[in-house]
């Protein structure tokens, strides 16, 4: 009752925000990222995608190398051949390979921490910012624009899997506030322009996955509490129904 309760409510909201992504025209990029927190399969996958691409510049304050393994059911020898970095222990957070003052002139700032990304942004906004780079030549440091976070720092990391696209836009014409014709462009389609090694498909999955292992790693209790939480609730109505029943004992006299 309670995973149809939260289907039925992440509808309505997905539902909402695919109208006013319409209206802003963003419809045909703003996507959900459907991901299943509870999959332990795609929560490894992640882990090794996080580990692969993204620790280079992003650390994981908060989570440490022999907690996630002992989560998500990875072996001792596939945790130090696969997660540990060199020269780390597995009882270390895990931080980024990148040093701070390379990072500022690099990017001009830190690269952010990812521990509890996908709780300030959410799962949504991870998975179309990673879906959404394109060629932009007027960024001149990386070559790269988004979607999601324009004018964003980080270059695009995942191209040789997503390969690299443009965006066609449309110019649509509406009156501004003295009643003269404004015209703004608005997101009509991707185009591919090279060819990744990943398939859309692979890739969204290997972004869904990815997504995943961020939105585990802001909150690894999670899917232990939700469902320790089903019990606590069917307890306490339980307990009401005995109750009940108890006043009832006691009152018959009374009345």
């Amino acid at each position: 009752m309670r995973t149809k309760f939260t289907s039925v409510l992440l509808t309505l909201l997905i539902g909402a925000g695919a109208a006013h992504a319409s209206e802003g025209g963003n419809a045909g990029w703003q996507r959900s990222a459907d991901n299943e927190v509870a999959n332990l399969a795609s929560l490894q996958r992640g882990a090794n995608n996080f580990m692969a691409y993204c620790s280079g510049c992003h650390s994981l304050k908060y989570a440490r190398y022999s907690r996630v393994a002992a989560d998500l059911k990875i072996s001792d020898e596939l945790r130090d051949q696969y997660l540990v970095k060199p020269g780390a222990k597995f009882t270390d957070y895990i931080t980024s390979s990148m040093p701070e003052a390379d990072a500022v002139e690099w990017f001009g700032k830190l690269p952010p921490d990812l521990s509890l990304v996908a709780r300030s942004r959410s799962p949504d906004w991870i998975f179309n910012f990673l879906t959404t780079f394109y060629a932009d030549p007027a960024a001149r440091q990386t070559g790269v624009n988004n979607l999601q976070l324009p004018g964003t720092a980080m270059p695009h990391v995942l191209s040789s899997l997503q390969g690299v696209q443009t965006v066609v836009w449309k110019n649509v014409e509406t009156k501004g506030s003295d009643g003269k014709p404004v015209v703004s462009h608005q997101f009509e389609k991707f185009e591919p322009a090279v060819v990744g090694s990943l398939t859309p498909a692979q890739y969204d999955e290997f972004v869904r996955d990815t997504v995943n292992f961020l939105q585990y790693a802001s909150d690894p209790t999670q899917v232990e509490r939700q469902s320790i939480g089903i019990w606590v609730v069917l307890f306490l109505l339980m307990f009401t129904g005995i109750a009940y029943m108890l006043k009832k004992e006691y009152w018959k006299d009374v009345t």
